[in-house]
């Protein structure tokens, strides 16, 4: 079997690696991170007008109904140019919730805003997925929600939530519901940032069809879409080491030609592009073969943060005492590496579930 891009995909790329050149240069990166906006309006226009927000939309709303493959490249183009924007919860989860477990209404009313790039979505479901204990995260009795979440994605400047609760059930929460509060939850990563919710009594509207399956493809699209952004970061990282490597020079020779270098850059290649094919597939098989979707992306998300942590280390250590500094900024791709890592479970978490799900180990 052949499995290559297609040209409408490898078009979709080429244009948002286009946009994004122009409308996310590293000095626009660096600016809103000081100032910790929740996120750049310039940068999501350029996504807006790209599609991007309607990617997932099915077209009957508005959006391009595409697959979540398509998504994968968005992501990756997103993580080589550490966009400070929204676009895990707002594009993909949020989309991906309403789709298969929304009612017509819901779908109706959010469906065309979220294609059209008028709204922004938050999505709490981090400790849904990580498995919430000792009271822990949201309980709903009779359409209300009381308890918290962290770790919510684009929370910042959401105008309506999808919350997850202890149970499995999904909710859809106005941003101005009475007796919600928000606030932010600082990470390493400053372009993406998180936030947390407090629900005292919340008025939340059920998504009629959600269950613990709809959730379990929730976390499946996540862990495939934070691989794919971890994938393009590093590619971003190797392909600065090694420019750096060939204008550093040392002892009358750029460091480039020294042995030790080639071989860092040549490790960091070599473990990363084998994984190209492991993320594409796992996003393919979101769609096409949704009986392994969950493992292939516990697998590509597992994978991808060990890898993505090893190219991370290793093109800061090519870069010498400058890969540490502000002023070079690699540090923004190395915590948005470590973000991706920890976020919706870390390696050693992911695994565990990956063996539960192959009943080699007790769930």
């Amino acid at each position: 079997m052949e499995f290559a891009l297609s040209a409408d995909q490898k078009l979709l790329q080429d244009s948002l690696h286009r946009a994004l050149e122009r409308a996310c240069p590293l000095d626009r990166v660096r600016r809103v991170a000081a100032d910790d906006l929740p996120l750049d309006r310039e940068v999501w226009r350029t996504l807006c007008e790209v599609g991007v927000p309607a990617l997932l939309v099915p077209e009957v709303f508005g959006g391009l109904g595409l697959s979540l493959l398509d998504a994968a490249l968005a992501a990756e183009e997103l993580g080589r140019h550490v966009a400070p924007t929204p676009f895990l919860g707002t594009a993909v989860l949020a989309p991906l919730a309403l789709r298969e477990a929304g009612s017509a209404a819901q779908q109706g009313e959010w469906l065309p805003r979220l294609a059209a790039g008028e709204c922004i979505a938050g999505v709490a479901i981090a400790e849904a997925v990580a498995g919430a204990r000792d009271g822990a995260g949201v309980t709903e009795t009779h359409g209300l929600l009381d308890g918290s979440a962290l770790f919510v994605l684009d929370a910042g400047a959401a105008d309506v939530f999808i919350v997850a609760d202890r149970a499995g059930g999904l909710h859809l929460v106005r941003a101005d519901a009475q007796g919600l509060t928000r606030g932010a939850l600082r990470s390493i990563d400053a372009t993406r940032p998180l936030g947390e919710l407090h629900f005292a009594q919340v008025k939340a509207e059920p998504l009629p069809n959600a269950n613990q399956a709809t959730l379990a493809r929730l976390r499946s699209a996540g862990w495939a879409l934070l691989a794919a952004d971890t994938l393009g970061a590093g590619e971003a990282m190797i392909g600065q080491a090694v420019a750096y490597a060939k204008e550093r020079r040392q002892f009358g020779r750029v460091i480039g030609s020294f042995q030790a270098v080639k071989h860092l850059c040549a490790e960091m290649a070599a473990a990363l592009e084998p994984s190209r094919a492991l993320v594409w597939y796992a996003a393919h098989a979101f769609d096409a073969l949704p009986e392994e979707a969950a493992l292939l992306a516990a697998h590509a998300k597992s994978h991808l943060s060990e890898t993505g942590t090893f190219v991370a280390r290793t093109a800061t250590e090519v870069h010498g005492g400058m890969g540490i500094t502000d002023l070079l900024g690699l540090h923004y791709w190395f915590k948005r590496i470590g973000f991706n890592r920890q976020l919706l479970g870390g390696p050693e978490r992911v695994r565990h579930l990956a063996a539960e799900m192959q009943g080699l180990v007790a769930a």
